[in-house]
């Protein structure tokens, strides 16, 4: 029985060791895979926090895109890793979670708090949720909630937990507080290409002359369109008549025979009529 005991006892250690190795923090190993997030790895290895975040059996860390912890990446070492310590949370929340609470704040207690350096409450962070959103800001009394959560990127559930969210909290106390970025300017619609108006040909020469010969107000007089014959034919062009009639004229016959034997008598009568008075 006691070779038996001992058997079980050898092989519950056993377990339990593999367990702890398996479910060790190990924030390096957790972000690596996210090269959006090599910056904070290597701010945590240059602050030396990188053992101290390891040795936790239950955090979660707050982390900071590139872009986003480019405001404190230049400032002193020792205010950096003040402000780094309150990116890590000595509890476990991930999305799940965060979601299930209700709609009001949550004091979380960070990894700064437990250096005993916190003062009015900076080692803690506020949580709230605010019509389905969640906002993390600074313990103190009237700091402002300004960072919000963004997605879960990692999670090994009650042990490690990293979660992404959209600004640095600098806590009043621990450094100059980071200014929440405007948002991006809204283009303005563009505005309507302006309506062409219809051109109008410019009058040529004549009409501005006819034009200007007219009283004002009165339009100007068109010829009317001559109406076509019954018979369908072409109604004649207005020169024709005159070039007819000039040709008539100018065709008269000459005196006939007759005509010129009736003059010849009449002055035969009036010769005798003149003789006969002269005899008398």
């Amino acid at each position: 029985m006691g070779l038996k005991a001992s058997s079980s006892l050898l092989c519950l250690t056993i377990l339990l060791g593999v367990s702890s190795i398996v479910s060790a923090v190990n924030i390096t190993r957790a972000l690596e895979k996210y090269p959006e997030f090599s910056t904070m790895i290597e701010l945590f290895a240059k602050t030396e926090l990188t053992p101290i975040i390891n040795k936790r059996q239950t955090i979660t860390v707050l982390a900071l895109s590139n872009d986003a912890i480019g405001s404190i990446s230049g400032r002193p070492e020792e205010e950096l890793k003040n402000v780094l310590m309150n990116h890590v949370v000595l509890d476990y929340y991930d999305e799940l979670k965060l979601k299930a609470l209700k709609d009001r704040s949550t004091l979380l207690t960070t990894l700064y708090q437990s250096t005993g350096l916190g003062q009015q409450q900076n080692g803690f962070l506020n949580c709230t949720k605010t019509n389905g959103k969640i906002y993390f800001g600074s313990g103190v009394k009237g700091a402002p909630q300004t960072a919000e959560y963004i997605t879960t990127v990692f999670r090994n559930p009650y042990n490690l937990s990293v979660i992404q969210i959209s600004m640095p909290i600098v806590a009043p106390g621990l450094g100059t507080p980071v200014m929440v970025p405007p948002p991006p300017p809204m283009s303005s619609p563009p505005s309507p290409s302006p309506k062409k108006a219809a051109a109008t040909p410019a009058p040529g020469p004549a009409e501005e002359e006819d034009y200007a010969d007219s009283p004002p107000g009165a339009a100007p007089e068109t010829a009317p369109a001559s109406a076509p014959s019954e018979d369908g034919s072409p109604a004649p062009a207005p020169g024709n008549d005159g070039k007819k009639k000039m040709a008539a004229a100018d065709e008269v016959e000459p005196p006939t025979s007759a005509s010129n034997t009736g003059l010849s008598f009449g002055a035969v009568l009036v010769l005798g009529f003149v003789a006969s008075f002269v005899w008398f």
